[in-house]
Order: structure tokens, then sequence, then C-alpha cells
């Protein structure tokens, strides 16, 4: 693969221009080596590489300093495995910490549905009921105690 321009790249990763910008003067890449005649950023092979990792650690929602560090031991290589593992773990349990609070809000909706429900049949024992799982569902948002 020949030097790549920054928009070959965007195309490529799924990183925005900007992005690929700002991850360059952030120092996760870089620093990109420069056309000589017009200035405009080229990127090469190892560059495509690094920026298809960030990609795929953006998408899962790691964070510019992690992904700083994350950089950084895959430059370490092999002594750094653990350190690699500890990270992408960390990331992984904040993902479920995700997962869990948006279970808990999917949680809250269906039953808030199930009171309507219940109201539109006319069922008010299963509204009472409803308005039960409501507060449960309250609960596990944190919001009642």
């Amino acid at each position: 693969m020949n030097a790549m321009t920054i928009q070959d790249v965007a195309r490529h990763s799924g990183l925005s221009e900007p992005t690929l910008r700002y991850y360059e003067q952030v120092g996760l890449v870089g620093p990109i080596e420069r056309d000589e005649s017009s200035g405009h950023r080229r990127y090469s092979r190892d560059d495509v590489e690094n920026l298809e990792v960030l990609a795929c650690l953006r998408a899962v929602g790691v964070g510019i300093e992690d992904m700083r560090t994350y950089q950084a031991n895959r430059a370490r290589g092999r002594d750094a495995a653990g350190d690699q593992r500890d990270l992408l773990l960390r990331a992984g349990r904040r993902i479920e910490a995700e997962i869990e609070a948006q279970q808990a809000r999917l949680a809250y909706l269906r039953e808030k549905a199930a009171v309507w429900d219940a109201r539109d049949r006319g069922d008010t024992a299963a509204e009472e009921q409803a308005w039960v799982r409501v507060r449960d569902a309250l609960t596990g948002l944190g919001m009642v105690r």
C-alpha cells in the first residue's frame, strides 16, 4: 500500500478527518509524514494499522488516556501483556456497568408501559401490581431506596 491521504484513511478507518488530526495532535499517532510539495498528510501502512486499532478501541468506548496507554503497551510488546489484559478488562467492566444501567432503564420503561396497558384495559389490580414493579425498577435505577 502506498501512502494514503487523510481522506483515504478517514474512509478506510471510519474516523473523521478532524479525529485523525486530533489523534496526531495528542500524540496517539505520528507525526504523520507530509507531502513535500503540498504539505498534505501522507499516512503509511503502520500509521493506518495504528489508526485501525484506535478506531476499534474508540468503538468500544475506550478513552484517549487508555488509548495512549494501550499504544505505549503495544510498543513494549510481551512485557506489557498483563497491563494490556488489565486495561481491556477494565474497559469490559465499564461496558458491563453500562449494560446493567441500560437494563434497569429498560425495565422501568417496560413496567411503566405495563401500568398504562393495565389502565387502558381498566384492570386496576394489574395496574397496582405494575406500580409495585415500577417502584422496584426505580430502586434498580438508584432513584428510590
